[in-house]
C-alpha cells in the first residue's frame, strides 16, 4: 500500500474515533464541563507555573480537543487559537466559547497540515497530555511549531512519559509496548475511554510511540532552543491503572505495591515537560 494512502487510513480512523470521543467527553464527569462553565480552570498547576503569565499574548494550542484548556488560557488573558483534527471537537469548542462569552478562534485541521496556514505568528505554542502518540512525524511537527512562533516566542508542552505506557496494569512488569518509533503505528483495541472506562464503545486507534531523544532532536533540529526538560515521578491525572492517590488531586504516583520499582513509587518518571524558545 502507498505510504501516503496508508497514513491517511490511520489518521482517518483516529479522527473518526476522536469525533466519537469529543461528544462522549463533553458530558463526562472527567472533564466536568458544568464546573468549567462556572469558572473552574481546566489547566493543571504544572503548566500554569511553568508557562507563566500569558496575558496579552497570542497563544496557539495544538491538539486542543474540545477547547477547555484553550479557553482556560483565554480566561487568563491570552488571545487564543485552538487546532484539532476532529470536526466534532472543534464544533463543541466553538459552541462552548460562545456560551461562556470568551473570544477564541478554533480551526479544524491535522496539526501536520498546518504549514503556511497562519498569516500571523504566535508568542506561545502550547500542547499537553496524550498528544504526541497521534503524530506520525515529529520532525514536521517541530518545524510547524518553529514556523508558527515569533522570534523569542515560547513553545511549552507537558506530556505523559513514554515509560508510563510501557507498564502493565499492575505496574509490576513491562507491558511490551514500544518505546521507539517503528515503521507502522501500533494498533490498540480498547473498551470505553480514559474519561469514561464504562462507556459502551469499542475504540480502535493507531498510535506512534516517540522517545525523549526523538522529541528533543526534532525540536532542536527545527531551531528551537530548549530551556528545560523536566521529568516528574507523578501524573497530573489518574489515568493509568497502576497509579495511587498521593494526597494531592494533581499528583498520582506509582502504587507502593507495584514491584517494578522495588517498592519505591516516587522513582518512576510518569510525566515530563519541555520549554523552548525560538531564536
Amino acid at each position: 500500500m502507498n505510504e501516503d494512502v496508508s497514513l491517511n487510513k490511520f489518521v482517518g480512523a483516529n479522527r473518526n474515533l476522536w469525533d466519537q470521543l469529543a461528544e462522549l467527553h463533553a458530558t463526562s464527569v472527567f472533564y466536568d464541563v458544568p464546573a468549567f462553565k462556572k469558572g473552574k480552570t481546566a489547566l493543571k498547576q504544572v503548566e500554569l507555573e511553568e508557562l507563566g503569565d500569558v496575558s496579552g499574548k497570542d497563544l496557539l494550542h495544538l491538539q486542543c480537543h474540545f477547547g477547555l484548556d484553550t479557553l482556560s488560557w483565554a480566561r487568563l488573558g491570552a488571545r487564543v487559537t485552538g487546532v484539532d483534527f476532529s470536526s466534532k471537537a472543534i464544533s463543541l469548542a466553538q459552541s462552548l466559547a460562545g456560551e461562556i462569552g470568551v473570544d477564541a478562534q478554533f480551526i479544524q485541521s491535522d496539526v501536520l497540515a498546518l504549514e503556511g496556514r497562519f498569516p500571523q505568528s504566535f508568542d506561545v505554542v502550547f500542547t499537553s497530555y496524550g498528544v504526541l502518540c497521534w503524530l506520525s512525524d515529529l520532525k514536521k511537527w517541530a518545524q510547524i511549531i518553529a514556523e508558527s512562533l515569533r522570534p523569542g516566542g515560547t513553545f511549552y508542552m507537558v506530556e505523559f512519559h513514554p515509560l508510563a505506557r510501557m507498564l502493565d496494569d499492575d505496574g509490576n512488569h513491562l507491558s511490551g509496548a514500544a518505546y521507539f518509533h517503528g515503521k507502522e503505528p501500533v494498533k490498540y483495541e480498547e473498551e470505553g475511554s480514559y474519561a469514561d472506562p464504562q462507556a459502551a464503545m469499542q475504540s480502535i486507534s493507531y498510535e506512534w510511540p516517540h522517545s525523549l531523544g526523538e522529541l528533543v532532536s526534532a525540536l532542536t533540529g527545527a531551531g528551537l532552543q530548549i530551556e528545560f526538560l523536566h521529568e516528574f515521578p507523578f501524573s497530573a491525572y489518574h489515568c493509568f491503572p497502576y497509579l495511587a492517590d498521593g494526597g494531592d488531586p494533581e499528583r498520582y504516583y506509582l502504587k507502593p505495591e507495584a514491584g517494578i520499582m522495588g517498592g519505591q513509587p516516587h522513582q518512576m518518571p510518569l510525566m515530563y515537560s519541555i520549554k523552548a524558545y525560538k531564536r
